[in-house]
């Protein structure tokens, strides 16, 4: 009397059959969300449990606020010899513990500026003509300091120099 029965087929897909679309678009949700953990860990600032590069300054947040700091650096201070700068240049120093750029854009005429991006505070390298973040990829004009394309918002802190005999000093 046992008469044979057609399986029964299940309404919902089992384990062993194909993703539903629910497990799609909670594993891509998933997914995005961790990428952008991780892009927003990348722009962190130093110190805030980011990332370890840079030299510290932060901007917070994402809309650009402007890193600053007043750089004090006794008046007379040796910062390079007038012949480390090639005229048309750049040069790179660190004077009383502070990371300075210097430019001489013609003959005897030098200027001096923080190596502190005003982005998030990363240091700032010398270029042939130009000041150039490594962090972020600001550019600086090298003499004047200006913003050539950001995302730093200001112009790099500006520090009075003078020649005196071969020497750049603070003035």
């Amino acid at each position: 009397m046992n008469t044979p029965r057609e399986p029964i087929t299940p309404a919902t897909p089992t384990a062993t059959s194909a993703l539903t679309r629910r497990a799609i678009v909670t594993v891509g949700g998933v997914t995005v969300m961790g990428a952008g953990a991780l892009v927003l860990a990348a722009c962190s600032s130093p110190g805030s449990g980011g990332s370890a590069g840079g030299s510290g300054g932060s901007a917070g947040g994402s809309g650009g606020k402007s890193v600053s700091g007043t750089i004090s650096i006794p008046a007379g201070t040796e910062v390079v010899k007038l012949a480390d700068i090639p005229v048309g240049g750049t040069a790179a120093a660190t004077v009383d513990g502070n990371a300075v750029l210097l430019a001489q854009p013609t003959a005897g005429s030098i200027v001096c500026f923080s190596a502190v991006c005003t982005h998030q505070g990363c240091v700032v390298n010398a270029a042939a003509k130009e000041f150039d973040c490594p962090c972020h990829g600001s550019r600086f004009a090298a003499a004047t300091g200006a913003v050539l394309s950001g995302p730093a918002p200001t112009p790099l802190e500006k520090i009075a120099v003078k020649v005196s005999g071969d020497s750049v000093v603070t003035a």
